[in-house]
C-alpha cells in the first residue's frame, strides 16, 4: 500500500551545521539524499528491511541533497577522501577514483542504470547497511574509514567495525556520514558482482579483492553484513593452493536461502569467484618479463 505523501514531513537544512542541529533536536528525523531506496519504501508503504506495514515508514525526513559540505572527491595527503554525497556517476567520472580505487569504479558501474547512478550516493549505500550493497566489499577490502559528523565534531570508525549486525551500524542517531577515507592501496584490485542480470539487480554474491603480499578479500550477500574473509586471505598468503583456499572460504562464509538464491549456490559461486580473482590478478609474463602488480 502506497504511503500518502500528505502524512510525511520534509526538513530542508541550508547548511551541514543546521542539519546536524536538527538531528540533535529531533531524533525522529530520517536523513535522505539520493532516495533510491527511501522512495521505494514510501511507494510500497514499507521501510527497507522492515515488515510490510505502512506504520514502518518513517514520517519525518531530513533532506541532505543540497549540502555542498558533503560533496567532493580529493586527496588529503595520501588519503583519498570521498564526500558522502558523491554519486556513483561522480565515482565513475573521477580521475582520482579511477587511479586510486578502480574496483570502486567497477562497483559503481554495476549499480542500477544511469538514473540511479546519477542520484544514488556512496554515503547512502554505506548507511543503508544492506549486506548486498555493491560498494561495501570494496570499502571493506580497501580498509576504508567512515567519517561521522555530529554537532559536537567528527569521529572516525574503521569500516571493519562500522556494521554491528544486520542493517545495524555504529552510527549514532545524531550523526551523519560526512565522508569515506581510503588509504593508498598496493596490489592489483578486482571486483565482481553476480546477479540475475548484469545491472539493475540485487547481487546474489558480490566480491572484491586486492592481490598483494597479504591478499585481501571481502564479500557481500553471504552473511548478515559485508564480511572480510581473513582465514581465506591467510590460506592464499600461505601458498597452500587455490583448492585449499576455496575449501576455507566455503566454510568461512554464512550464506542463507532466500528469494534470490540458495545458500549452496552462494557457496559455489563464491568459490568460483575466488578462482576467478586469483587467476585474473596473477602476474602475467610477456616478452619483456613479468607484468607490474598495479
Amino acid at each position: 500500500m502506497r504511503t500518502p505523501l500528505s502524512t510525511l514531513t520534509l526538513r530542508e537544512p541550508r547548511s551541514l551545521e543546521e542539519a546536524l542541529q536538527l538531528l540533535r533536536d529531533d531524533a525522529s528525523l530520517t536523513p535522505l539524499a539520493g532516495c533510491t531506496d527511501v522512495f521505494v519504501g514510501i511507494n510500497m508503504g514499507t521501510q527497507a528491511g522492515a515488515e510490510p506495514a505502512e506504520s514502518h515508514v518513517p514520517r519525518r525526513y531530513l533532506n541532505l541533497w543540497g549540502l555542498r559540505e558533503l560533496r567532493g572527491i580529493r586527496l588529503a595527503g595520501d588519503t583519498l577522501r570521498i564526500g558522502a554525497l558523491s554519486t556513483y556517476t561522480d565515482l565513475i567520472e573521477s580521475a582520482l577514483v579511477r587511479k586510486r580505487l578502480p574496483m570502486l569504479v567497477a562497483a559503481a558501474r554495476e549499480v542500477g542504470g544511469p538514473q540511479v547512478q546519477n542520484r544514488g550516493t556512496l554515503g547512502g549505500n554505506v548507511a543503508n547497511a544492506s549486506p548486498a550493497g555493491d560498494t561495501l566489499p570494496v570499502l571493506a577490502c580497501a580498509e576504508a574509514t567512515v567519517v561521522l559528523r555530529s554537532i559536537d565534531g567528527e569521529r572516525r570508525v574503521p569500516f571493519g567495525s562500522f556494521y554491528t549486525g544486520y542493517r545495524q551500524t555504529a552510527m549514532r542517531a545524531d550523526e551523519l556520514i560526512a565522508a569515506i577515507e581510503v588509504p593508498e592501496i598496493e596490489g592489483r584490485q578486482w571486483f565482481r558482482k553476480v546477479g540475475t542480470r548484469a545491472a539493475q539487480a540485487i547481487s546474489k554474491v558480490v566480491m572484491a579483492g586486492v592481490r598483494a603480499r597479504v591478499p585481501r578479500l571481502a564479500l557481500g550477500s553471504v552473511a548478515p553484513t559485508v564480511v572480510r574473509a581473513p582465514r581465506t586471505e591467510a590460506a592464499l598468503a600461505d601458498g597452500g593452493g587455490l583448492d585449499e583456499a576455496q575449501r576455507v572460504l566455503v566454510d568461512e562464509i554464512q550464506p542463507i536461502d532466500d528469494v534470490r538464491s540458495t545458500a549452496e549456490y552462494r557457496r559455489r559461486v563464491s568459490a568460483n569467484l575466488l578462482a576467478r580473482f586469483w587467476d585474473d590478478t596473477r602476474p602475467r609474463r610477456s616478452r619483456y618479463g613479468a607484468s607490474p602488480t598495479r
